[in-house]
């Protein structure tokens, strides 16, 4: 039963100091400490429950982001819950229409990410009122009432209000079976820990050994900033996981369009299953180039973790240039815009693969991939979800792996929920972890 009055926000900069162990590195990307903009909500109910929602970002920066989220929690504080979620599609409009704010997006960086920010913390909530992981309060909702929370303006060209009804009536069929599917086995993961591009060859190696025996049989590794250094290193990485096991490749944006054609053409004869961010997340010819290029070299491209919103996701759908859809749980504008891009993904039939590690990134979108396999996809075919073992520690409900899958979340809510101790040890500028490395800086 959905109660309460949103009554106090309170939004923290936490950040966790990652540069210093080379974890996360990429081609573009060369020392993050990974982060969060990190929100509470609380409401009056005496039930005491809370919302807590996030979004990702890498260090500096993230003050702009609780800049962003203070900046619209007029649209949030003094609303009654039962008014939010009775017209979600209303009030996600309302978040992402504010006559001025919507200047610096509209519906993209610094401001739509404070919007999942929020957003993420009132599902948070509802999914804790009604007692259900948040996965589980989607699979259960009526059609109608899921399809209430999207807000389809831009999208109608491709994907009607009724063709995401008969997706998900479609999806009707055989959804206990893949719910309990999922219970029992899990969704099938990859692993990004083990070859970040600060890494030595000797950490790589002794990563991928430890993942081997954990009986992990998908692997990525960061590619893009060398040649001859990726090419030892895919070579490397290809020989201990054998020719059997998947591998994929990262270039986090760092190539031209020719410039990715003709690294990926030196890189094919590692047998990776797709390059991932080959060029600019913005470019959606340039990706549709490079996909043509590399289809007689049997590799796919996949790409989302930067795309601003559903209207990006649309049109590279409609270009073709894609074949792994990923999904962002922090990126997108929360669950609700990220509904509508897997209903999209499903009527163009591409898998999706979400992107997933940072802090947090794992705990949420576990969540929508489960619940996309249960109620809409219905298939597992060439689709896994990222897996990084990173900051899993800090968060009261974290993720459970077995045998390389996720297991579904049994606690109620979205998963979003830190440890206090770890938001304060890491609260930036004042948290005893910053206190002492900004003092140690100086000296």
């Amino acid at each position: 039963m959905v109660r309460g009055t949103i009554c106090r926000l309170l939004v923290r900069d936490v950040r966790f100091p990652t540069s210093l162990g080379g974890h996360g590195s990429d081609a573009m990307h060369t020392d993050p400490d990974y982060s969060a903009a990190y929100v509470v909500l609380e409401t009056d109910a005496e039930d005491g429950l809370k919302g807590y929602g996030l979004t990702f970002t890498l260090g500096k920066g993230t003050e702009v982001v609780v800049c962003a989220v203070n900046a619209l929690a007029h649209h949030v504080l003094n609303k009654d819950l039962r008014d939010i979620v009775g017209d979600f599609r209303g009030f996600y409009r309302q978040l992402t229409s504010d006559g001025q704010l919507r200047w610096i997006g509209p519906e993209k960086g610094v401001v739509h990410l404070a919007t999942a920010a929020l957003l993420n913390a009132v599902w948070d909530l509802w999914a804790k009122q009604e007692g259900k992981p948040l996965w589980k309060l989607l699979v259960d909702m009526d059609p109608r009432e899921l399809l209430s929370c999207i807000d389809f303006r831009y999208i109608t060209d491709v994907l009607t209000e009724e063709e995401a009804y008969e997706i998900l009536q479609k999806g009707q069929v055989g959804k206990k079976e893949r719910e309990g599917q999922m219970l029992m086995h899990g969704y099938p993961a990859y692993t990004t820990s083990c070859a970040w591009l600060g890494y030595s060859d000797d950490t790589l190696k002794q990563l991928c050994t430890e993942a081997l025996k954990d009986g992990w049989t998908r692997f990525k590794v960061k590619v893009g900033a060398d040649l001859q250094d990726d090419i030892r290193r895919c070579r490397l990485i290809r020989n201990m996981i054998g020719p059997e096991k998947t591998l994929m490749m990262d270039a986090n944006q760092r190539w031209d369009v020719p410039e990715a054609v003709e690294w990926m053409s030196k890189l094919a004869e590692f047998k990776p299953l797709w390059i991932e961010e080959p060029t600019s997340p913005d470019d959606i010819l340039g990706h549709a180039a490079i996909s043509e290029a590399l289809v007689p070299l049997g590799i796919g491209i996949a790409t989302g973790e930067q795309c601003h919103n559903r209207v990006i996701f649309k049109q590279l759908l409609q270009a073709k240039a894609l074949q792994f859809l990923q999904i962002d749980s922090c990126r997108l504008g929360s669950v609700n815009e990220n509904l509508s891009v897997l209903l999209m993904a499903k009527k163009f039939e591409i898998p999706v693969c979400p992107h997933a590690g940072g802090v947090g990134l794992c705990e949420l979108v576990q969540h929508l991939i489960m619940f996309d396999f249960i109620s809409i996809s219905a298939s597992l075919e060439n689709r896994m979800c990222e897996y990084v073992n990173h900051l899993h520690e800090h968060f009261r409900y974290p993720v459970v792996i077995k045998k390389a899958s996720y297991m579904p979340p049994k606690d109620a809510g979205y998963s979003t929920e830190m440890k206090e101790e770890s938001v304060k040890k890491h609260q930036y500028p004042h948290g005893e972890v910053w206190k002492k490395l900004l003092a140690a800086q100086e000296n």
